[in-house]
């Protein structure tokens, strides 16, 4: 059976897919970091810990709108990230330099 690749609209049908709020992405690093932690902890269909389905669900984001992005806006959803991991108790990252 070959491979095939899901649409994106595929995907945010798939069963597993988590219910976010329409916009979700739109606010500030603060409100996108909160909103995927409470999406990510209250998911019945997460099979593992929610830090790391929270962190999927923006960088799945982030990955799909990529070239739509404005910088500014990048750099605040890349903002939520640190937020993320200040929620989740998690060491902030340190990029390699």
């Amino acid at each position: 059976m070959p491979h095939t690749r899901k649409s994106l609209a595929e995907a945010g049908d798939h069963p597993h897919a988590p219910d976010l709020k329409k916009g979700l992405f739109q606010g500030t690093p603060e409100e996108v970091g909160r909103a995927l932690k409470r999406s990510a902890e209250r998911n019945p269909k997460r099979k593992g810990d929610p830090f790391p389905s929270a962190m999927s669900m923006l960088n799945f984001y982030l990955n799909r709108a990529g070239h739509q992005l404005t910088a500014a806006r990048r750099s605040q959803l890349e903002a939520a990230k640190d937020v993320l991991r200040e929620l989740f108790h998690r060491p902030p990252h340190h990029p390699l330099s």
